[in-house]
């Protein structure tokens, strides 16, 4: 099989396994990973009592687009958070923010992340940055990962 069919299935089944995780049932948030891009629509019921988008939700989308590049590289187990950093850059404005990350290097079992997340007029309003390490689950044995048609 040819290594980018092999990279799209890994993709897909990433896609799944994210979209199939509890927690996305609250934000249900669209996402490319092909593009390692997480988006949630805003709604009040992201917002703290002076009416702003809570920091939850922005460290949300910063680790999920880090930890999904991560794992686009991770084909065995399922990469997770060591550390991260965020850094507020501006105030979000409107209805939708997007959060696009990328891997900057990589060792034998870390991998050295950094996002952003993108307002809807598409300037950056966080920035973050990370480690991610090989965890223990396999990938095969997480919630909603299936390769298709690969054997």
């Amino acid at each position: 099989m040819k290594q980018k069919t092999i990279r799209d299935a890994h993709c897909r089944a990433l896609e799944a396994m994210y979209l199939s995780a509890p927690i996305n049932q609250f934000y249900r948030p669209r996402i490319v990973i092909s593009k390692e891009q997480v988006e949630i629509d805003i709604d009040q019921r992201f917002f703290h009592a002076a009416e702003a988008v809570h920091g939850s939700v922005y460290f949300k989308l910063l680790d999920d687009a880090a930890g999904l590049a991560a794992n686009v590289l991770e084909r065995e187990v399922f990469a997770v958070t060591a550390s991260f950093t965020t850094h507020m850059t501006r105030p979000v404005s409107g209805p939708l923010m997007r959060s696009v990350g990328r891997v900057v290097d990589q060792t034998r079992s870390q991998f050295l992340v950094e996002s952003i997340v993108y307002d809807h007029n598409q300037r950056s309003v966080r920035r973050g940055n990370g480690v991610f390490m090989r965890g223990s689950v396999r990938l095969a044995d997480s919630l909603g990962y299936r390769l298709e048609g690969i054997k």
